[in-house]
């Protein structure tokens, strides 16, 4: 199992514009009202509005899950992802739904590299090969073998994959995007997951 280490945080490198345009006015306050907090990221996006507007679009229509087994499996895509591309601000944000999907400390342990993945037995097989697209996916280059995509390919149907990809693609965005422009957390959880794997 790969070492883990404390993320530095980086300072905000630029600031938001003071003036910004009443339709994205109307999506940063739809965004704080389904967040409940003022978004850095969205505020600083205001500069260009093109990706504003294509960063929330792309945030709307990322996968939500309908079952409490998809939420969950998502949830868990999410965090590996967050902490594979060490963006302190995707972990914080991705941290919020550990309690209410039943996210372990074991588990979470698993994902920050402190224990090998053998030594927890929660993890449905499916949440182990999802764990692994996460992991493959948010590496550069990505490996992915002929023997994993058979099994991927079997456990999950080819919808469910492209929403694994899809939800995988939007977490390594949004940590370049934060890494990018230097945003910090935003005090979405209290847990302090604010490590990563060394490769």
């Amino acid at each position: 199992m790969k070492k883990a280490h404390k993320i530095n945080q980086p300072e905000t490198y630029i600031k938001p514009p003071k003036k910004i345009p009443l339709l994205l006015r109307i999506g940063l306050f739809i965004a704080k009202k389904e967040t409940g907090k003022d978004l850095l990221p969205a505020r600083l996006l205001t500069w260009y509005p093109r990706a504003a507007i294509g960063s929330g679009v792309l945030e709307m229509m990322t996968a939500k899950g309908q079952t409490e087994q998809e939420r969950r499996l998502l949830n868990l895509v999410r965090l590996q992802a967050s902490l594979i591309c060490s963006c302190t601000f995707c972990i914080d944000m991705n941290a919020v739904g550990i309690v209410k999907n039943g996210i372990t400390d074991d588990e979470l342990a698993v994902l920050q590299g402190h224990r090998a993945v053998q030594s927890v037995d929660s993890f449905s097989l499916r949440e182990l090969l999802a764990l692994e697209y996460a992991i493959s996916l948010s590496s550069t280059p990505p490996n992915l073998s002929e023997q994993f995509i058979k099994n991927l390919t079997t456990a999950f149907s080819e919808a469910e994959i492209v929403m694994l990809a899809s939800t995988i693609a939007s977490v390594n965005y949004w940590a370049r995007l934060n890494q990018g422009l230097g945003i910090p957390p935003a005090g979405f959880s209290d847990r302090c997951l604010l490590y990563h794997r060394d490769e």
